[in-house]
């Protein structure tokens, strides 16, 4: 592999870095960075290695509790009667000051979720033949494995490899799906379409609208599932296994396994998700904060690198069904006040996910390019 004699050490001159050729040779592997550490690598290439700003531990100082230090959990136990008011306090709390929480009781059995780990790590740790017969970068394809979808774009690439399943409407041909896992997704994603249409109506009764709402205007239909594998890095202080983001969708649920990793930025500080065993995470999306003009928050976050791994994650993300995916989304008006003016103009989702795909994983939020102006406000 032409590319690993090339790049195997992380301090190379400039004058010798070629950054769109070494990108290009990395990809014509279609191996991702599993195939680098195959390979016997023990040093990353230069396309991984981010900026000293990317890889800081805080945006700025500031002063942080400790009851500030973890993300809310919420116990859904009891959502549908005695405890319904509960949940909606804490559902509305989270995602409001931290735009992510962790969810127990959720209804998802732990044996289908631990299946669904292993089904990803099995999918990533099958030979590279047989992936490769996956490897693409057209978003058309409804099933398809890459690394890095920002790879020719991004100033430097993220240390994981994904696979990627698009649910439009909330159906895929299970088929379509590779055999080795496709019991295992068949399986998870059956039980988060329910845990999704729940938190569909909580998410409603929380922003103290009706319960249908969401649900009536079509924004959570079509299901996109991103199994990530974030193998062991050599040199975890030198790249990032997600560059600091947020996430295009209305809402997202992760599945991460006991690894760790995952950072969200809260009051300009990194603050770590730590794994729960049963536990799902919910986080809040660009397109939920905008209709809702900024009440609740899409919060950025980002995966470090580690030594110990493989990671597994699986996201997904939900956004609007074919019917309406250019249909016009704005803040919902019965949010809006003297107090409280419109922030953001009339988006579809069609044309914020070509925004943020044409920027990628830059470092910064998507949502300013569709924020009005101060003047505008009043």
């Amino acid at each position: 592999m032409e590319l690993l004699c090339s790049a195997t050490t992380s301090k190379q001159p400039s004058s010798d870095y070629d950054r769109v050729k070494e990108v290009k040779e990395f990809d014509n592997t279609k191996s991702g960075v599993k195939g680098l550490l195959d390979s016997g690598l023990v040093k990353i290439p230069r396309i991984f290695i981010h900026s000293p700003e990317q890889l800081q531990n805080s945006i700025s100082t500031t002063n942080i509790s400790d009851g500030e230090l973890e993300i809310p959990v919420i116990d859904l136990e009891g959502f549908e009667s005695f405890r319904r008011s509960e949940v909606l306090n804490n559902i509305c709390k989270a995602s409001v000051t931290w735009g992510f929480f962790q969810m127990v009781n959720h209804g998802i059995s732990e044996s289908v979720m631990e299946k669904m780990i292993e089904g990803i790590k099995g999918f990533h740790e099958q030979p590279k033949e047989v992936k490769m017969e996956w490897y693409s970068r057209d978003p058309k394809r409804k099933v398809r494995y890459y690394s890095n979808g920002d790879l020719h774009i991004s100033k430097a690439a993220n240390w994981r490899d994904s696979i990627a399943c698009s649910f439009d409407d909330g159906l895929l041909d299970s088929d379509a799906l590779p055999l080795v896992c496709r019991e295992a997704i068949g399986n998870y994603m059956k039980s988060l379409i329910k845990l999704k249409n729940i938190l569909s109506k909580l998410l409603s009764e929380a922003l103290g609208i009706r319960s249908d709402f969401l649900e009536s205007i079509g924004c959570m239909e079509t299901a996109s599932l991103v199994c990530h594998y974030y193998p062991f890095c050599p040199e975890p202080d030198l790249t990032l296994g997600a560059t600091k983001h947020s996430d295009p969708s209305f809402l997202t649920i992760l599945l991460q396994d006991s690894i760790g990793g995952l950072q969200v930025l809260h009051k300009t500080q990194w603050i770590d998700v730590h794994p729960i065993n049963g536990a799902l995470i919910a986080n809040i999306g660009d397109l939920m904060q905008l209709i809702t003009n900024d009440k609740f928050k899409s919060v950025e976050h980002r995966v470090l690198a580690r030594r110990a791994g493989p990671r597994i994650s699986a996201a997904c993300f939900f956004y609007p069904g074919t019917a309406s995916n250019s249909r016009p989304y704005r803040p919902i008006q019965d949010l809006l006040s003297d107090k409280n003016p419109l922030r953001y103009r009339e988006t579809s989702h069609k044309e914020y996910h070509a925004y943020y795909k044409s920027k990628g994983l830059d470092g910064s939020s998507a949502l300013p390019h569709f924020k009005l102006q101060e003047s505008g406000n009043s």
